[in-house]
């Protein structure tokens, strides 16, 4: 993932060691890598043991414009992409889906608009996930 931005540094790493860990040597899992130049986050998974690139969220405050349909998805208020997405179903256009956070999406595309704070206000981001991800967080 860093080297597909160039070679950022990411800003922070979220992850875990497995719940049996009692204070032996243990493998630490990554879960996340937050890169803040790029505005976006790495989710990862366990594949055959090693991480594996699950999703990807650009962030709603600070991540790059993304479209669908002519939708802009970033940093907008959710209703109003809720409203554009669930038009789109009703005309037919394409089916939707609902991800575990409860964010709406086009069938198919493996993306969900997701709702993140900023300051007192929420915004909108979206995931990208693979397709053997489950929406999770």
């Amino acid at each position: 993932m860093a080297a597909a931005l160039g070679g950022e540094v990411p800003a922070a790493r979220r992850g875990h060691f497995p719940h049996y860990w009692y204070g032996e040597s243990a493998q630490w899992y990554l879960e996340e890598r937050r890169f803040d130049e790029a505005g976006v986050t790495a989710h990862y998974w366990y594949r055959e043991g090693v991480p594996t690139l699950g999703a990807v969220t650009v962030h709603g405050r600070t991540g790059p414009q993304v479209s669908f349909d002519s939708v802009d998805l970033i940093g907008k208020t959710v209703s109003t992409i809720d409203a554009a997405l669930e038009q789109r179903a009703e005309n037919e256009e394409m089916g939707l889906v609902i991800g575990c956070s409860g964010g709406l999406g086009p069938d198919g595309l493996n993306m969900c608009v997701r709702a993140t704070r900023a300051g007192d206000a929420v915004v909108s981001e979206a995931r990208f996930c693979g397709t053997e991800w489950e929406d999770h967080g």
